[in-house]
């Protein structure tokens, strides 16, 4: 499936009319068939809780209407889980509010940064927290993943998530709903990109530069011959550091991804893992924008390299 069309499948099967049909349905079990009824998978969870209630959790989940109705005619007050990732067609950036913390902050400094802000609604969880649900539109597998220092998970390939109308009963004994409280304004969300997100969130520990890094000013190819040559552990900060000096210098992403990008698979990368290095140079570079004496190390130093 291209691009276009997963950007459709994910926009027929979740609208606006849909969100609104499950958050008024007057019961569980009727929101759940509705998201079967548009070929979302769900499945059933203990009332009151997040566990699942099939033997396979979130992989037995099913949009099957024959299925649903079993389900929650089994157990009417069930609390519906849906699968994250390509198997519904959606990606949920989750913040946590914990006695411990709170991610607002983190989220709030996500989203100036440009990492967070084409989602396509947002529920209020019953703990406090919130869910910012984004479109999933490409093949791009996104893996689940946490970051606990900054109480923010990402719920995609994986992972799954709990839908409102269900409810969760808090430590104090009260049953609180998860509330829909936003729907996007703009026409088309976009996609989160979650290794960019996971990067800026937790990014990688300082490192030394490496002793035989070429001149500033260096031609592309030499940096490319350069990444080509680093050696197993110092292949993803030596790519990023390149890539910062190629986007200092005015060089484009795509320029930079076909020199860098084949250079970092003749060192070893995983061609994933070395788009995911370039890209996030490419964010941190033009989130510090350029400055009246530019200095081609800023971008590293911006992290710590």
């Amino acid at each position: 499936m291209n691009q276009l069309h997963q950007r459709r499948a994910a926009t027929v099967r979740w609208t606006p009319r849909l969100l609104n049909s499950i958050v008024t349905a007057p019961d569980l079990a009727t929101a759940a068939g509705h998201l079967g009824a548009s070929g979302i998978p769900v499945f059933p969870c203990v009332p009151g809780g997040k566990r699942p209630l099939t033997a396979h959790g979130f992989q037995d989940a099913s949009a099957e209407a024959d299925v649903i109705s079993f389900w929650w005619r089994r157990q009417p007050d069930a609390n519906i889980g849906v699968p994250t990732g390509a198997a519904s067609g959606i990606d949920v950036v989750d913040v946590d509010v914990h006695k411990t913390g709170s991610g607002f902050a983190a989220f709030e400094h996500a989203r100036r940064a440009g990492f967070v802000e084409g989602w396509a609604w947002l529920v209020r969880t019953p703990s406090g927290g919130l869910h910012a649900y984004f479109l999933r539109t490409s093949e791009r597998e996104q893996r689940s993943w946490q970051v606990p220092s900054k109480h923010i998970d990402f719920r995609g390939d994986g992972g799954y998530i709990i839908i409102p109308p269900s409810q969760v009963t808090g430590e104090d004994g009260v049953s609180r709903s998860y509330q829909q409280i936003a729907v996007a304004e703009h026409h088309n969300p976009w996609p989160v990109d979650a290794n960019g997100l996971r990067g800026f969130l937790d990014p990688p520990r300082p490192m030394r530069p490496p002793t035989d890094i070429p001149a500033v000013g260096a031609r592309p190819d030499k940096l490319a011959a350069w990444v080509a040559s680093r050696p197993e552990g110092g292949r993803n900060g030596g790519l990023f550091w390149a890539a910062c000096r190629m986007a200092e210098e005015g060089h484009d992403l795509s320029t930079t991804t076909s020199l860098l990008g084949e250079a970092a698979y003749a060192a070893g990368l995983p061609e994933r893992e070395a788009m995911a290095t370039i890209r996030s140079a490419y964010r941190i570079a033009t989130r510090l924008g350029p400055a009246n004496e530019p200095r081609p190390t800023q971008a590293v130093e911006a992290v710590g390299l």
